[in-house]
């Protein structure tokens, strides 16, 4: 009779969480394949350009429009205890934020809505990454990611094994705990907000890492600049690719544009700023963008997501697609918005290699 209830249970738990009810896992996964995928998605049908496109395990990834929404399918990945982020690649006041993600036959099935500032629905290109990690990691590398529904942790994973966890402060604002993870501002951020009935867009407002380990916060706003309770997914890298991983890419790097308003070219502190191949990585101006050198990392394919950094409601974003030459990457389009307004802002960067 017990063994019955299990049954039941269990397969009541799966039928909802295919039907989207329920989340699809609750915490990080010890001793299973890690699974990542991203593309460059810029097309309203069909699978974005092999240039930008890549998936462990291999496949490929398609996407199609169903207005207002573009669904993105990553076919292989069938674990949905990661994170995604997303990135808009438009030189306007608009941004991306993910809907939902789950189960979507097979593989994984993330939905992505895009807006204009003021709320109207809108369809740009975007980049998109979805990572899942599991395990540890020895130090100085060190990853870690969750998703918060607005309420709860619903997935979580860090390399030091420790427990993350999520403080709410005022509406809009959440403190972020990575225990175990280097104790100074070390390595980089990306934050996504995740709302499937209103515009939404997240930040990292401050990084204050103590005794405690990474200790980030969380802003969100919404369609204007107004502060916002709403879904976030955040990720946390040093010395390792945005996709994670057992076996993580070899051509990667990640910056910070600590001081935008110097013309450059500068290069960033180390502590944030990292490059296996060759350092150091710069930041200049290419007005009214910002540009990023990443040297001897650029391998197609590969990817770039960007977050901004600051207590205020500016939010930033790739004003159009970057480029490779000469093992070389540059995303010299970084740009970002106060409103409806250019403006300069702490930026981090990430880009990460297939390979």
């Amino acid at each position: 009779m017990h063994r019955t209830r299990k049954f039941i249970l269990r397969l009541f738990i799966a039928l909802m969480v295919t039907a989207g009810l329920v989340p699809a896992a609750t915490g990080a996964r010890a001793a299973v394949p890690n699974m990542w995928g991203f593309a460059y998605v810029d097309a309203l049908a069909g699978p974005p350009p092999a240039a930008h496109q890549g998936l462990s395990p291999s496949g490929v990834i398609t996407s199609v429009l169903i207005p207002p929404r573009v669904d993105v399918a990553f076919p292989t990945i069938t674990l949905m205890d990661g994170v995604v982020h997303v990135t808009a690649v438009s030189p306007n006041p608009e941004w991306c934020q993910v809907a939902k993600w789950g189960p979507g036959g097979p593989g994984l099935l993330v939905q992505v809505r895009c807006y204009k500032y003021g709320g109207a629905p809108v369809i740009v290109p975007f980049t998109i990454v979805y990572e899942q990690s599991s395990g540890t990691l020895p130090p100085p590398e060190a990853v870690a990611h969750l998703y918060y529904d607005g309420a709860t942790v619903v997935s979580s994973y860090n390399s030091t094994a420790g427990v993350n966890s999520v403080a709410a402060g005022p509406v809009g604002v959440w403190t972020v705990t990575l225990p175990g993870l280097p104790t100074t501002p070390t390595g980089n951020l990306q934050v996504t907000a995740v709302d499937p009935a209103q515009p939404a867009r997240c930040k990292v407002g401050n990084w204050t890492p103590s005794a405690a380990g990474q200790v980030v916060e969380v802003r969100c706003f919404d369609a204007t600049s107004k502060p916002l309770k709403t879904g976030w997914t955040l990720s946390y890298t040093r010395q390792r690719a945005i996709t994670g991983g057992a076996k993580p890419p070899k051509y990667f790097a990640y910056t910070m544009d600590e001081s935008p308003t110097t013309p450059g070219p500068y290069p960033p502190s180390s502590a944030w700023s990292y490059n296996p191949v060759i350092m150091p990585n710069t930041v200049q101006d290419a007005l009214p963008f910002r540009s990023v050198t990443f040297p001897g990392v650029g391998v197609l394919p590969d990817d770039v997501q960007v977050t901004a950094f600051g207590p205020g409601p500016e939010y930033c974003q790739l004003g159009g697609l970057w480029s490779v030459s000469s093992v070389n990457a540059y995303v010299n389009k970084v740009i970002c918005f106060n409103g409806l307004a250019f403006t300069k802002q702490r930026t981090f960067v990430t880009y990460t290699s297939a390979i």
